[in-house]
């Protein structure tokens, strides 16, 4: 039995009259009907007498009614408590990030918790292969993420920086000494890729397959997190790309990180399911936006 149609049977007890019922349900009497006639099938009886002048309540009705009362009425007062916490930004909310907690990932959280103090923000960190299992899996709330994001079930927001690439390779790769170098010259260097279910277009992201002038660049295995693509360039077991603030984070003796000219930028933003979309996630989205516009201002 749908909640609908209960919804419909009270309120239609209530006004004894379509039209008023349609209007306060914001539907049409054709559809008001089509609820009543259902529900009496589902039941096996009439539950309204229904003539040109008058609907009122038989008595199979009037006993349906004093029974389903009381259940009603609790049922829709959790609904309508529901609906309340949900445009509330109160709790905790679950934000995951991206293999490095940048000052993107942090100053959002600031940002967000300085605006909404009783709603306090737990960072997880989300496996770089798998971006969106925790997030399907109702592990966290929202989450960093490369953009686009091009999955049906999921939202996401507008983008939060755009920064170069670098490649990072080992300290004895013959790059390593170079002030930079130029995109198309990744044909020459084989990557490391991303393994497990990250959907294609984001494997791309990680690791492009070709050139911007469409030459194929070598592949040299894949990992699951960026320690593992790490340890894999220290070995020199190939190059692996990482967004300039990263290989910031990443500094260390055995690895270079070489700028990569040519290539679209990383742009991080966020994503979320939409069916899972509640005043927080919303207002955290808000407020990370306004903290990379401020961030924005102060460079410029």
């Amino acid at each position: 039995m749908e909640f609908r149609e209960l919804e419909c049977f009270v309120v239609l007890s209530e006004e004894l009259h379509f039209a008023r019922t349609a209007e306060r349900l914001y539907l049409s009497p054709g559809r008001v009907s089509q609820l009543m006639r259902s529900l009496e099938t589902r039941i096996g009886g009439r539950l309204f007498e229904r003539t040109s002048r008058r609907v009122r309540l038989t008595p199979l009705g009037e006993r349906f009614l004093a029974d389903l009362r009381p259940s009603y009425d609790g049922l829709a007062n959790a609904v309508h408590r529901a609906k309340a916490a949900a445009r509330e930004v109160t709790g905790r909310l679950r934000v995951g990030f991206l293999a490095t907690p940048t000052e993107v990932v942090t100053g959002s959280v600031r940002a967000f918790e300085r605006r909404y103090p009783e709603c306090e923000v737990e960072l997880v960190e989300i496996p770089l292969s798998d971006p969106f299992g925790k997030l399907r899996a109702g592990q966290v709330d929202l989450t960093f993420t490369l953009l686009p994001v091009n999955e049906p079930d999921l939202a996401s927001g507008e983008g939060l920086n755009e920064v170069s690439y670098q490649l990072g390779v080992s300290t004895r790769h013959p790059l390593a000494a170079r002030a930079g170098i130029a995109a198309e010259e990744l044909a020459n260097v084989p990557l490391i890729g991303l393994d497990g279910p990250a959907p294609r277009a984001y494997r791309e992201l990680i690791a492009p397959s070709v050139t911007p002038s469409g030459r194929p660049i070598p592949r040299a295995g894949t990992v699951a997190t960026s320690q593992e693509g790490l340890t894999q360039v220290a070995l020199d077991r190939g190059g692996m790309l990482f967004c300039t603030p990263t290989a910031a984070h990443h500094r260390r003796p055995d690895v270079s990180f070489v700028p990569v000219a040519g290539l679209s930028p990383s742009i991080m933003g966020l994503a979320w399911v939409k069916a899972a979309e509640t005043a927080a996630v919303l207002a955290f989205g808000e407020a990370a936006a306004g903290h990379a516009h401020r961030a924005e201002s102060l460079v410029a």
